[in-house]
């Protein structure tokens, strides 16, 4: 057989034996390799997505935490006391705190006097068995604090001790005329028994108010025996500060100061003095 035709056989013959889909497999081969491939990448591409996804879920998480953590702080943080410095706001007694707005002829006056109540335990501490405990944790005794006044020794509420500091030194400066000197020599302060009745709460038991020299500064319409004090009887003393021993220049300190004379009040209590001023005035 010649050569030429032998060749054409041989061809066919390969051609028959890979039959019509070998071209086809191969490019199906192609296909498969490339697609794998393209998977492969989305996979990395969406394992990359899912990571910065998470990042950036962590990152907001903790933003939001410290902001959290950040605005507690700043809830909790308690204001700083100022520091005194000697020196106090001039203010008066607050008009609704003063006894005579919350009894009158003897009587109390139940709405008046819890407003007044309610606002010295709310700046100064609750009482037990008075309403209002739960507007303040603390108890008004827990704050007191031992200092001296004229030279004696004087426990009252802390808040209220810059005002204390700020009336001595006026005293010591203004009241030295012989009209106006006078020598204290008993001062009482803080109490935790009450000492009124028909449920009126004593200024006493919050450490704001201050007894000077009793024996010589009478309470003329408090119970016995004070009525019975010779200037309480004497009926040609008509001004009620001329029934005490202390002078009209010590009450001016006081008042100066945020405290009120009981002296003015029907009691005509001339030892007594109680701050009724705000105690977050007093220094400036």
């Amino acid at each position: 057989m010649p050569a030429r035709r032998l060749s054409a056989l041989c061809l066919m013959s390969l051609c028959l034996c890979l039959g019509p889909g070998a071209g086809d497999a191969e490019a199906r081969g192609k296909t498969t390799l490339s697609a794998q491939k393209k998977s492969t990448q989305k996979d990395k591409k969406s394992k990359g997505d899912k990571k910065t996804t998470a990042k950036n879920s962590a990152t907001k998480s903790s933003k939001k935490s410290n902001n959290k953590k950040s605005s507690k702080k700043t809830e909790s943080a308690p204001k700083k006391p100022k520091k005194f410095r000697g020196v106090c706001r001039l203010q008066r007694a607050k008009n609704f705190l003063k006894r005579d707005r919350f009894v009158v002829n003897g009587q109390l006056r139940a709405q008046p006097h819890l407003k007044a109540l309610k606002w010295r335990i709310e700046h100064y501490g609750k009482i037990e068995g008075v309403p209002f405990e739960k507007l303040n944790p603390s108890s008004a005794y827990s704050q007191a604090k031992q200092t001296r006044f004229m030279g004696l020794p004087i426990q009252v509420h802390e808040k209220i001790v810059p005002a204390i500091s700020c009336v001595e030194k006026r005293i010591k400066l203004n009241c030295n005329g012989k009209s106006r000197r006078y020598s204290a020599k008993a001062i009482g302060g803080f109490r935790q028994a009450n000492t009124y009745r028909q449920g009126e709460v004593s200024n006493h038991l919050f450490g704001i108010a201050i007894d000077i020299d009793p024996e010589k500064n009478p309470c003329c319409g408090c119970v016995d025996p004070w009525p019975n004090h010779p200037s309480c009887k004497n009926k040609d003393i008509k001004a009620v500060i001329d029934k005490a021993e202390l002078t009209q220049c010590w009450v001016d300190a006081f008042e100066r100061y945020g405290f009120y004379w009981l002296g003015r009040d029907a009691l005509e209590d001339t030892m007594h003095f109680e701050f009724l001023g705000d105690p977050d005035r007093i220094i400036p």
